[in-house]
C-alpha cells in the first residue's frame, strides 16, 4: 500500500534513468518526467543519486516555485528518507536540500546559534520524534495523574521546539505525528491502563494537534497514513533495532510524498481543479448511446452505488473549494441530460464551472478550461476512465495531474485522496464559496455579452470594493493568496504567517486585503497589497497580487488609489514599483506602465504623488 500506485508504469524507466543527460537543465526536466512515474524504494534511490551526480547541490533554471533547504530535526535515524524527499519535490519540480541534524541532537543544535543547523538557513524544519523517544519515562508504574503529566510535560517540550525555530528562522514548521508502534497491553481498552505507551502515543497525538492549532504549525499525520496501509508497512520493528529506523525504507517514497505535500502546499502548489470525465466515470454506460435510461447510476447495482459516492467525493471537494470541471467527447446536450433530469445524480450542472463537451481532443479541451478558468494547467487534475485519453493528456499536457484509474469506480475517490493532489493546510470561508463565484462569473460573462460597450457592462456589475488592513481574522487567507498566487503578481515573495504579523506591527509599512462585491454576489479576497516605506521620502510597493478572475473590471486603478492614499498617510512622495519576472507571471510585466508610472534606469517604475490624480473608476470603494 506505500506504493504510489495512482502514477503510471513507465516501461523503459530504467532505459531513460541511464540515458539522463549530463546539462543540469535538461537533466532536471528528464528526472520530473521520471519522477512522474510508479516508484519503490530501489528506484527513487536510483533516480535520486543519478540526478545529484548530473546537477549536484546547485538549483537548476528549469526549478520552479521557492527552493526547498528542509532541515530534519530528529530523534532516530532519518538518513534513508532524505531520497524519497527530494524525489517528491522533484516530481512537483521543486528543488529540495535536507539538512539532518546529528543523531539525537535536535534539541541541542536548536538552542545552539552557532551550530551547522543555523547555518544550514531552513526554509522548513521538520520535527520527526519517534514514538520510543516521546514516551521515554512512561511506564504502566504511573498513576493516571502521573501518565498525564508526563504526556504534558513531552508537548511542552514540543512546543519549545517550535519556538526556537520560529524565532530562529521564522520559516514553516511541520510536525510529524508519531507512528503507533507499541504493542497494546489491556487490547482494546488501552486508554484505561494508566501508564500504557500505547494510550500515551494517542494521547499525546491529540494534545499536538490542538497544539499545532494554537501556534500554526502544520502536522504530518503518520498515524493516519498507517491507518490506511497497514502500520507493518511503515514499522518493522527488526530494522527498528538495528538501525534505529522508525519509518521502513519501503515506506521512504510515500514518506517523501507526504513531507513534500505539506510544503508544496504551504507554496500554493496544491491543484485547484478536478477535470471529470463523465461517461463510465461519472456514470456507467454511453449517455449518447444507451440514453438517460440506461446508465448505471444510483441504487439497484454495486457499480451505481459506486458512482453515485464518487460524484458525492467530488461534491464534497468543491464544497471545501475546489474548481469542478467537465471535460467529454459528447454532443453537449447529451451531457447535460443527466445533469438535469436524472433523479440519482448527485452533481448538478450549478456545480461544474466549466462543462466543455464536444468531439475535440481532450488535451485541446482541458486547456480551454484552464483558459476559461484563468488557472495554470498545472493546477488541475483530470479523471478518465480510459487508458488512451489518460495517456494522450499525458503526453500532451505533462503538467496536467492524471491518475491512473482502472474503470471500476469504487476506487476513484479513495485513488484522487491517497494522491495527494488537493492537500491543503488550512479552509478559509473564500474557498467555501469558491464554486458560487465561477456561478457568478458566467453570470457576468452573459452580461457582458449582451452589454453595447464595455462602460456600460462594468457600471451594470454595481461593484464595490470593501478594503481593510492585514487582521489575524483574515491572515489565514491572506497568506494562502499571497503563497498561490502566481500570474497577477508583480514580485511573487512568499510570506509566512509570521511575516505577514510581522507587517501589521510595524509602523511604516501597510498591508490591505480587498474584497470585491458585485450584483452577481462577493468575489471574495481578490487582492492583497503591501507597501512598505524607504528610508527617504518613496514607499516602494513590496506585494502586488490579484485573482485573475477580477481582471478587466477597473480593480487595478481602483487599487493604485488605496496604494497612494496609504503613501502619503506615511508620508511618502513617491511610489516605487517593482516587477521581478517569473515563469508565471508574464502577464504584468507592463502593469506599472500602463497605470502611469515612468521606468527607472534601475530597471524599476517610479510616480510622483505630487502629481498623481487618482482615477475615476466604476467601483464604490469603503473601509470594512
Amino acid at each position: 500500500m506505500t506504493a504510489l500506485y495512482w502514477l503510471p508504469e513507465v516501461q523503459d524507466w530504467r532505459v531513460r534513468l541511464r540515458g539522463l543527460s549530463t546539462e543540469p537543465s535538461a537533466a532536471w526536466e528528464a528526472g520530473v518526467a521520471l519522477a512522474n512515474a510508479r516508484l519503490d524504494f530501489i528506484k527513487t534511490n536510483a533516480l535520486d543519486e543519478m540526478l545529484r551526480r548530473s546537477i549536484g547541490d546547485a538549483v537548476p533554471d528549469a526549478a520552479i516555485g521557492k527552493p526547498v533547504r528542509l532541515a530534519i530535526l530528529g530523534s532516530c535515524t532519518t538518513a534513508h528518507l532524505h531520497s524519497g524527499i527530494r524525489v517528491a519535490a522533484l516530481r512537483r519540480g521543486l528543488h529540495a536540500s535536507i539538512y539532518e541534524n546529528d543523531y539525537g541532537q535536535y534539541w541541542q543544535e536548536l538552542a545552539d546559534a552557532e551550530s551547522p543547523l543555523h547555518a544550514f538557513r531552513p526554509t522548513v524544519v521538520l520535527l520527526a520524534l519517534d514514538a520510543h523517544h516521546l514516551t521515554a519515562g512512561i511506564s504502566v508504574g504511573l498513576d493516571a495523574a502521573g501518565a498525564a503529566a508526563a504526556v504534558a510535560e513531552m508537548v511542552a517540550r514540543v512546543r519549545q521546539c517550535w519556538h526556537l525555530a520560529r524565532a530562529a528562522f521564522g520559516c514553516q514548521i511541520i510536525q510529524q505525528l508519531p507512528l503507533p508502534v507499541h504493542p497494546p497491553l489491556l487490547g482494546s481498552n488501552e486508554a484505561r491502563l494508566p501508564g500504557s505507551r500505547a494510550a500515551a502515543i494517542a494521547a499525546l497525538t491529540d494534545a499536538v494537534r490542538r497544539a499545532a492549532e494554537d501556534d500554526a504549525v502544520d502536522v504530518l499525520a503518520m498515524g493516519a497514513r498507517a491507518a490506511t496501509d497497514g502500520i507493518r508497512a511503515w514499522y518493522d520493528p527488526a530494522l527498528w533495532h538495528r538501525a534505529k529506523q522508525e519509518i521502513s525504507p519501503a515506506a521512504a517514497p510515500m514518506y517523501g510524498e507526504l513531507v513534500m505535500r505539506l510544503v508544496a502546499a504551504r507554496q500554493g502548489r496544491s491543484a485547484k481543479c478536478l477535470v471529470l470525465d463523465l461517461d463510465n466515470t461519472l456514470w456507467g454506460g454511453v449517455v449518447g448511446d444507451d440514453g438517460l435510461e440506461g446508465l448505471v447510476l444510483g441504487q439497484g447495482s454495486a457499480l451505481g452505488e459506486a458512482y453515485v459516492a464518487f460524484q458525492d467525493y467530488a461534491r464534497e471537494l468543491s464544497r471545501r473549494g475546489i474548481i469542478l470541471a467537465v471535460c467529454s467527447k459528447n454532443d453537449e446536450a447529451n451531457a447535460l441530460e443527466p445533469f438535469a433530469r436524472h433523479p440519482e445524480m448527485v452533481l448538478r450542472r450549478a456545480d461544474i464551472a466549466a462543462f466543455v463537451a464536444n468531439w475535440n481532443d481532450k488535451a485541446t479541451n482541458i486547456r480551454a478550461i484552464a483558459q476559461e478558468l484563468n488557472i495554470g494547467l498545472d493546477a488541475l487534475v483530470f479523471i478518465d476512465d480510459n487508458p488512451f485519453e489518460r495517456a494522450l493528456v499525458r503526453q500532451e499536457l505533462p503538467m496536467v495531474m492524471v491518475p491512473e484509474v482502472s474503470d471500476d469506480p469504487t476506487f476513484y475517490a479513495r485513488t484522487i485522496a491517497d494522491a495527494g493532489y488537493f492537500e491543503a493546510l488550512e479552509i478559509t470561508d473564500d474557498d467555501r464559496a469558491r464554486s458560487g463565484q465561477y456561478q457568478g462569473n458566467r453570470e457576468r460573462a452573459a452580461l457582458m455579452a449582451s452589454a453595447t460597450d464595455l462602460p456600460s457592462y462594468l457600471r451594470g456589475l454595481d461593484m464595490r470594493l470593501i478594503w481593510r488592513r492585514f487582521d489575524t481574522i483574515g491572515l489565514a487567507r491572506t497568506v494562502q493568496l499571497i503563497n498561490k498566487t502566481n500570474q497577477f503578481n508583480l514580485t511573487t515573495r512568499r510570506y509566512t504567517d509570521a511575516e505577514v504579523l510581522a507587517i501589521m506591527q510595524d509602523s511604516r509599512s501597510f498591508g490591505l486585503q480587498l474584497r470585491l462585491l458585485d450584483r452577481f454576489g462577493d468575489n471574495g479576497i481578490i487582492a492583497i497589497l503591501i507597501g512598505r516605506m524607504q528610508d527617504d521620502d518613496a514607499l516602494q510597493i513590496d506585494t502586488w497580487l490579484m485573482s485573475c478572475r477580477v481582471l478587466g473590471r477597473q480593480v487595478e486603478p481602483t487599487s493604485l488609489n488605496l496604494i497612494a492614499a496609504e503613501a502619503r498617510r506615511l508620508g511618502a512622495r513617491r511610489l516605487i514599483g517593482e516587477y521581478l519576472p517569473t515563469k508565471k507571471n508574464g502577464m504584468v510585466k507592463d502593469h506599472y506602465e500602463k497605470l502611469g508610472f515612468a521606468r527607472r534606469g534601475d530597471g524599476r517604475f517610479e510616480l510622483d504623488l505630487t502629481t498623481y490624480v487618482p482615477a475615476d473608476t466604476f467601483i464604490d470603494v469603503s473601509e470594512g
